[in-house]
């Protein structure tokens, strides 16, 4: 019934206009909205229809007519959007639909070059891009580790530094502290190069350390010249060399195609050659302690200079004040140096000093001949010098008979110019109390007072020979006054260490020695 009816109405229905900015159209006879419409008007009545239908078109049309204009207010962005998406949609499908096609055709090679992928990186086979790689990312993980590593020989070359810095500024125990982190960082290399062998980095590493020790040795053998080194610091310097520089402690020389060519000296005493070092190390400081004493030598030469003048013109000589001065201070910077330095090699190397055979020799004793003190003193240094097992000396051994030399020399060419008696007798006495001191050590040279008496003949016999008869025995009545104060001194020394009254006890206790 709807179609009739439509039909009936088509014709009053209004036509668009070419002018019409809308766009208006026909209703539809098959549109849900033109259908329902239809639907409903042959319900209504012929009054109705003719009254209050009319009304109701126009309401429904203004209503609808505020909805579009709010809907348009609303959402005439996403409107316009829609609209222009809708016009290119045109050439957007054609376009889908060639890149759709140039997809399907590039699939077999995607797959060809996925399956070749896999196949060349499978992990279950040996590829060294893939070792590479789990290379790269091992260093990335200890990226911290390796810097540490490679650190090493800068904090090590900062510890020697800052120890060195501390042994100028005389703080020891800094000095100490930095060494050992040297040595600590130094063994720490070692171990990871023996753990590395094949480690080019380690390998570099552990040159560069090798490198800051050798500093280290260098550093350490000028502390060994330092004029204020003590017993402590030197045996800790030792046993720093000992464990930086282990082929100083060896017994042998260095060997030629597996045979050694020699042993070193000290070799059978156990020092290796860290003894001799140590002693020359302290002999350039003595030289050079006694270099400080220049300006007294040169008086010393000045008179040596007018004593030689006076014997050309036959005169007697008469003078030697500087060159007193000059032997005293000598003989006193000689006595404190070469005692120290005997008595820090015997603690810090003692294994290399063999007990000796003859302890308390006759040097001493006031009732001993000259002949006998000297067999006595051969005896001791003998039996004191040599090792037990192939007589093989120490160091020590040639280092103190040098020290001699170096005083009998000095004397030798400057005991000559002192002509007063008193003078030469103080003199001789200090040399002897010098004597003294290094035979407590196992190094008495007093007996080398008996080898000056050619020099002094000599002058004699050049210009003053009325002193030849008094002066030919004067070493000797200087020993025997030696020996007596010596026995005074034991004497007085037992008795205060032992609490027994000796005769100066009894003296102290007169009323005439009590003060006031």
């Amino acid at each position: 019934m709807a179609d009739p009816l439509y039909e009936l109405l088509a014709p009053y229905f209004d036509r668009p206009t070419p002018a019409s900015t809308t766009r208006e159209s026909i209703p539809l006879p098959n549109d849900p909205t033109t259908s329902a419409y239809l639907a409903r008007l042959p319900t209504l009545s012929l009054q109705p229809l003719t009254t209050t239908e009319p009304a109701y078109l126009n309401s429904a049309t203004q209503s609808s007519l505020r909805s579009l204009q709010a809907l348009s207010k609303r959402s005439h962005r996403s409107v316009i959007t829609a609209t222009d998406h809708l016009s290119n949609l045109s050439t957007l499908l054609p376009s889908l639909y060639t890149q759709s096609q140039e997809l399907e055709d590039a699939l077999p090679n995607l797959e060809s070059a996925a399956t070749h992928f896999a196949t060349k990186y499978d992990r279950n086979t040996d590829n060294a891009v893939l070792d590479r790689r789990k290379r790269a990312m091992l260093l990335s993980r200890n990226v911290d580790r390796v810097s540490d590593v490679m650190e090493l020989p800068t904090l090590l070359s900062t510890a020697i530094s800052s120890s060195s810095a501390a042994v100028t500024q005389g703080t020891g125990g800094a000095a100490a502290s930095g060494y050992a982190s040297a040595l600590d960082l130094h063994a720490h290399v070692k171990r990871l190069r023996i753990l590395y062998p094949d480690s080019n980095l380690v390998g570099d590493i552990s040159r560069q350390a090798d490198d800051e020790i050798q500093n280290l040795i260098t550093v350490l053998i000028n502390g060994l010249q330092n004029p204020s080194l003590k017993l402590a610091g030197a045996m800790r310097m030792i046993g720093w060399l000992r464990r930086v520089a282990p082929e100083l402690a060896d017994d042998t020389y260095s060997s030629v195609n597996g045979q050694t060519r020699g042993r070193s000296l000290g070799a059978a005493t156990g020092e290796g050659s860290l003894g001799a070092l140590f002693l020359v190390c302290r002999l350039g400081t003595l030289r050079r302690t006694l270099e400080a004493l220049d300006p007294l030598k040169d008086l010393a030469d000045q008179e040596t200079s007018r004593r030689s003048e006076h014997s050309a013109r036959q005169e007697a000589w008469m003078g030697g004040a500087q060159t007193e001065r000059y032997l005293k201070r000598y003989v006193e910077v000689f006595r404190e140096q070469s005692f120290a330095i005997i008595s820090m090699y015997k603690s810090i190397f003692p294994s290399a000093l063999p007990i000796p055979g003859m302890a308390g020799s006759d040097l001493t004793s006031p009732a001993g001949t000259p002949t006998q003190t000297s067999n006595a003193s051969d005896d001791a240094a003998t039996s004191f010098f040599e090792s037990d097992d192939d007589k093989t000396p120490s160091a020590l051994a040639t280092f103190a008979p040098h020290l001699v030399d170096m005083l009998s020399e000095t004397l030798r060419t400057y005991m000559p110019n002192i002509s007063e008696r008193s003078s030469r007798d103080s003199l001789l006495t200090q040399v002897l109390y010098c004597a003294g001191s290094l035979g407590r050590l196992g190094a008495d040279f007093g007996m080398m007072l008996a080898l000056l008496e050619d020099e002094l003949d000599e002058e004699a016999e050049a210009g003053d020979k009325m002193h030849v008869d008094e002066d030919e025995h004067e070493w000797v009545q200087v020993m025997k006054k030696h020996r007596v104060q010596a026995s005074r001194l034991e004497i007085l020394a037992s008795g205060v260490g032992s609490g027994r009254k000796t005769s100066a006890s009894f003296e102290s206790r007169r009323p005439s020695a009590v003060p006031g």
